[in-house]
């Protein structure tokens, strides 16, 4: 599959086959992934997979405000790959650069774009879109939530007290047939040449 296909016909996945993903199709996913550019290089984001059917049923019942949407789709998933990001490194230089910029540029806060730890969430954003390409590429579906309870999820799971996060991707062998692309915008109503 090459990467236009797969950015084309990659779409989200709500019902899934009564089937786990293995492991191993999981961890050549974030083999991947792990190629997602980032700020300075810092690879950010990180990956917890949940495949035990206790915990993703406790993400249905607590993790996404009761959102019944989303507890559907997590009640019928056979796994959900947990996107969050390490604070404070995004949006920053290291020591070296940062020093020079910041003495050029009267920086006060380390940070050195307008964004500041807002482009953490970007750079947690290419990761998880890099993660449903190559799950794709690997017939695995995915859908991505951003209706999640962020503080319930991090108990949940256990997440490091230096992460938040970002995402919520369920994924699985989709059940039934692959739809079609929705209407997309015209590239007029999209684009401005200067």
């Amino acid at each position: 599959m090459n990467v236009i296909d797969a950015i084309k016909e990659r779409r989200s996945v709500r019902k899934f086959e009564n089937k786990k993903v293995d492991r191993k199709t999981i961890e050549e996913i974030i083999e991947i992934s792990r190629f997602a550019p980032s700020w300075g290089n810092y690879q950010v984001a990180r990956y917890t997979i949940i495949d035990d059917e206790n915990t993703i049923k406790k993400l249905a019942t607590d993790g996404v405000k009761g959102f019944t949407y989303n507890i559907a789709t997590l009640e019928n998933a056979k796994g959900v790959c947990v996107i969050s990001f390490t604070k404070g490194k995004s949006g920053k230089l290291d020591k070296t650069f940062n020093e020079a910029f910041n003495e050029k540029n009267n920086g006060e806060d380390g940070y050195n774009t307008d964004r500041q730890s807002e482009w953490e969430v970007f750079d947690a954003g290419i990761a998880t879109q890099t993660f449903c390409l190559a799950a794709h590429a690997k017939g695995v579906g995915t859908c991505i939530m951003g209706i999640i309870a962020e503080k319930s999820i991090a108990k949940i799971i256990d997440l490091p007290q230096d992460e938040t996060i970002a995402a919520l991707i369920v994924y699985g062998y989709e059940d039934g047939a692959h739809a079609a692309a929705t209407p997309r915008k015209e590239i007029s109503e999209i684009v401005r040449f200067i």
